[in-house]
């Protein structure tokens, strides 16, 4: 491949990605690699917002992309944290996966057929996903912390043939079971007709109940040592996500394999340096997005590590134990563990090697400036920190990192390559460099959705990005593009406050309030009030505190000197939890929702919707 546009930078990279969008994403194809036909054309109807298609002609298979390895070098690494452990290599990864295929076919699995996961972060969920795209089926997932309603309410759309489950997991020391929930997720679900069930945790499990069981070591076909890769076109789905469900059910977010690997293969090649010496960890659940990002390493010939629990047990030093146990290059974490190690006190640099460390990733909510200087202080000085923003709506990044480029604290570094982003003004013109507005692409790329399932005339997914400014992808964040040409984002769009009808992003406050010793954690709404709208401050404080005036004073005057007056709470209050989803995330709409007596539409969202009684009627915003 031979190509000279002129670029001697990562500026002039991304220009020329943006300019000539058909060459970037051919160049993109052919050094990733990627196994299939690429067809004549890269792109049809590029300027139609939804409509665009990408490589309308090609021809591919997602699970033959990744399985492009087959050699005796480790592909996955798996530990517990009851440090039960696994190691398969590239060539035992295809092995499996080429008996899983094969039992999927034999019970009639077809392309187009949607194969799901209520799974821990196992190689086993890994193998069946390969398995069930290697024939061209679409895999859905959620992770085994997902209540029964959840579950449903997102499975059920979708109408899956198989589900993969586990018998058990661990999580902070404790044994779940996934069986009785799985016998009444299938009796709720009509279309699964099979279960298939991982001994994990549990050598010996019940399966009584369970109507067409078998056990994943018993389901494979050992005979089988080749895999038939299903080639289809570059839009065909294999994956759905889901939105987070906190507003009404969930959105079933289908996305393109070809789309997949294209935006994966430039994230992890390019913006994360990614290399097949490398061994690479992201802490995640197979409900968040960044588990099927993750996994996406195995394009890049790469060793994926694999956890399964909790990452503070059995205590607050427990990944820094597993980085230097695995010798881990390439670490992901939430920027909220971040947050949580530096309020324990954790200072890792003093006490572990983290020698094999090159790369801190954070994502799931936005990084705080007090977060990168923990990083840079406590836990490595010569370690590239890429805060990175994307989502489960185009299951990659609008904002990666980038390995040659500095990091400036509090920024995300750089807009990810062949993606216009732009800050628009509620009138939808271009906001000028550290101005706030709504993050915003302004071109198609190969990974937007394909659809979301069942939204048959195409509604909900207009509805979801482009009815706020037609032809154009408005994410919901709210953020600025930096004079380094950076980003920073201060929150969801739909949870800013408008206090006197002046947009404030929450992260602003967070941060602010959380760089206080006394604070954990804090959530912040907007209360509807005397005909305005005013600021409403909940605080996690530590364990024996009590929120008293001081501490309120010492808060407000945090954010006073920091920000602006109109950031300031009207209101602060104690409370002894935080709802949030199964993924980490704080909601505030839900908390929002409850001061104003509205009712939160899907509860089963939340990882601890109990968390949500501790808002209701409260006496300190009844005046």
């Amino acid at each position: 491949m031979e190509r000279d546009p002129g670029v001697t930078d990562y500026a002039s990279l991304y220009r020329f990605s943006i300019d000539s969008p058909k060459a970037f994403w051919r160049a993109m194809w052919e050094f990733g690699g990627v196994v299939g036909a690429a067809g004549e054309r890269e792109v049809e109807h590029f300027t139609q917002m939804p409509g665009a298609r990408w490589f309308p002609d090609a021809s591919l298979n997602f699970a033959e992309n990744m399985l492009r390895y087959r050699d005796d070098r480790e592909a996955l690494v798996f530990r517990s944290e009851t440090g039960s452990g696994q190691v398969l290599s590239y060539r035992q990864l295809y092995q499996q996966v080429a008996a899983i295929a094969a039992s999927l076919r034999a019970i009639g699995i077809e392309p187009g057929d949607r194969v799901a996961g209520y799974m821990p972060n196992l190689p086993e969920t890994i193998i069946a996903m390969l398995a069930a795209t290697s024939i061209g089926a679409i895999w859905s997932s959620c992770s085994p912390d997902f209540g029964i309603n959840g579950v449903v309410d997102r499975l059920g759309q979708i109408e899956p043939r198989v589900l993969f489950c586990a018998a058990a997991y661990t999580y902070n020391g404790k044994q779940h079971d996934c069986l009785a929930k799985a016998r009444e997720i299938q009796q709720r679900i009509d279309s699964i007709q099979k279960i298939i069930v991982t001994p994990y945790v549990d050598p010996a499990p019940d399966l009584q109940g369970l109507k067409n069981a078998e056990l994943f070591t018993a389901f494979g076909d050992p005979d089988t040592t080749e895999i038939e890769f299903t080639r289809l076109p570059f839009d065909h789905p294999a994956y759905i996500l889901y939105s987070s469900g906190t507003t009404g059910v969930p959105k079933c977010i289908t996305h393109g394999a070809g789309g997949t690997i294209l935006q994966h293969l430039k994230e992890l090649l390019l913006h994360t340096d990614l290399k097949r010496s490398d061994r690479f960890f992201y802490y995640t659940t197979c409900g968040w997005m960044m588990w099927n990002w993750m996994v996406s390493g195995l394009m890049a010939g790469t060793t994926i590590v694999l956890y399964e629990g909790s990452p503070f047990y059995p205590g607050p030093e427990a990944m820094f134990d597993f980085i230097d146990a695995m010798q881990i290059n390439i670490f992901g974490t939430g920027a909220k563990a971040i947050s949580a190690w530096q309020k324990a006190g954790v200072k890792p640099r003093q006490s572990h090697s983290l020698a094999s460390l090159n790369t801190i990733l954070s994502t799931g909510s936005p990084l705080a400036p007090e977060s990168f200087d923990y990083v840079y202080t406590d836990i490595k000085a010569d370690v590239c920190l890429s805060s990175i923003a994307g989502g489960t709506d185009i299951v990659s990044c609008f904002a990666p990192g980038c390995p040659t480029l500095p990091v400036y604290r509090g920024e995300i570094q750089c807009l990810g390559l062949g993606m216009a982003v732009e800050i628009l003004r509620d009138d939808g013109s271009i906001a000028d460099i550290n101005e706030t507005g709504e993050l915003c692409c302004r071109q198609s790329f190969p990974s937007m959705p394909v659809c979301f399932w069942g939204d048959e005339d195409g509604s909900k997914y207009h509805a979801a990005y482009f009815e706020q400014y037609p032809g154009v992808w408005a994410h919901g964040d709210f953020a600025r593009i930096t004079e380094h040409g950076g980003l920073v984002i201060f929150g969801r769009s739909d949870a800013t406050l408008n206090p006197g009808g002046v947009r404030i992003g929450t992260a602003e406050i967070y941060r602010q309030v959380e760089s206080l010793e006394e604070v954990i954690e804090s959530i912040c709404v907007g209360q509807n009030w005397d005909d305005d709208v005013r600021v409403v401050l909940f605080v996690v404080l530590r364990a024996g505190l009590k929120l008293d005036d001081t501490l309120r004073g010492r808060i407000r005057k945090a954010v006073r000197d920091n920000t602006t007056p109109r950031h300031v709470p009207a209101v602060i209050i104690q409370v002894s939890d935080i709802p949030r989803t199964v993924s980490g995330k704080i909601v505030e709409l839900a908390v929002r929702n409850v001061i104003h007596g509205q009712p939160v539409k899907n509860v089963d969202a939340l990882a601890n919707p109990e968390a949500l009684d501790l808002f209701a009627n409260l006496p300190a915003l009844q005046s």
